[in-house]
């Protein structure tokens, strides 16, 4: 099992990705950037970066890889355990561990791990397609000294039968300098109001999938500084029950107590036993479409949930 592979299709669609035990990969999205002085664009992309301390299992990886490789839930925890002893392993003798299209980690002499994310891959869903181009940029002035160098060195003689139009030589010398320059002008301002064009509709496509992210607030909206370790307030649950592992199916977290109020509503009128779950260390208020002690029914559920009502579901297991 390369798990790599696993975490990088997560990447797109999660902010957050955590291996139990390991730590958790995160995303931030930065918006698009033109390098005056290289004169370069460049796409709007995320940029990842690696938290030691976020290691608890929040269920995503699991079920994913679960689902992938028609596992049951418990297997495919077995097999992430071994693969982060693999990890461990390779950074105590190696000192760098390379993950393909994420990045590289590597241990230094203080037993800290620095991360180096990996720039060939752009995790922005919204920015498929778009690629970082060069702009050719104005030299009206070089242009124009280039010119009239290379019109002096030309010889020319004036003869007595060209005389008489040798007198309009300068005039056309000049006409044909500003009509160069006036034709590298119109050139320059295409390309500036092209390159206008395409950084209005990048941002404009930024804005809108930013909006759609807080209204729908089922990403978790993460700082890239120093996070804190993952902790869930279960407190105001009434289903868990101590020493038994309880699987939650989450259908969504809110920063507005009334929408996970609604979502509830709306979730039991379509016969799911829905509950407040209550709220996570960002402050969301959870609400999941139901519980399970057994982790074969929550994940046939968990199934059954992402083909009929929301491709965004995932399973929540804690004891």
């Amino acid at each position: 099992m390369v798990l790599e592979h696993y975490i990088s299709d997560l990447l797109y669609r999660y902010n957050c990705v955590v291996v139990p035990g390991f730590g958790a990969f995160l995303t931030q999205k930065n918006s698009a950037k033109i390098n005056v002085v290289t004169n370069t664009f460049s796409a709007p992309n995320k940029s990842i970066v690696f938290n030691r301390q976020l290691t608890s299992n929040d269920g995503l990886l699991v079920s994913y890889v679960s689902n992938a490789e028609k596992v049951s839930y418990e297997t495919a925890l077995v097999e992430i355990e071994n693969q982060v002893k693999v990890w461990q392993d390779v950074l105590i003798q190696e000192t760098s561990l390379h993950l393909k299209n994420i990045g590289s980690l590597t241990r230094n002499n203080e037993d800290k791990i620095l991360f180096q994310p990996a720039n060939e891959t752009n995790y922005l869903t919204s920015s498929f397609g778009l690629s970082n181009f060069n702009s050719i940029p104005v030299l009206r002035e070089e242009l124009k000294e280039e010119i009239v160098e290379i019109e002096e060195k030309i010889p020319f003689v004036i003869s007595p039968e060209r005389r008489a139009t040798s007198r309009f030589r300068p005039y056309l010398k000049y006409a044909a300098i500003l009509m160069l320059a006036f034709s590298t002008g119109i050139t320059g301002y295409r390309a500036f109001q092209q390159q206008r064009t395409n950084e209005q509709v990048a941002r404009q496509d930024a804005q809108e999938y930013v909006n759609k992210q807080i209204q729908e607030a089922t990403f978790f909206d993460l700082s890239p500084l120093e996070l804190p370790t993952v902790t869930i307030d279960a407190s105001s649950s009434s289903t868990v029950k101590e020493g038994v592992e309880t699987h939650y199916i989450v259908a969504g977290a809110f920063r507005v107590k009334g929408n996970a109020d609604r979502k509830i509503e709306q979730l039991k009128a379509l016969g799911f036993n829905a509950g407040y779950y209550g709220t996570n260390a960002y402050g969301l208020h959870m609400v999941t479409f139901d519980s399970y002690t057994n982790a074969n029914d929550a994940l046939k559920a968990l199934r059954e949930i992402k083909l009929t009502q929301s491709k965004d579901a995932w399973l929540l297991s804690e004891k």
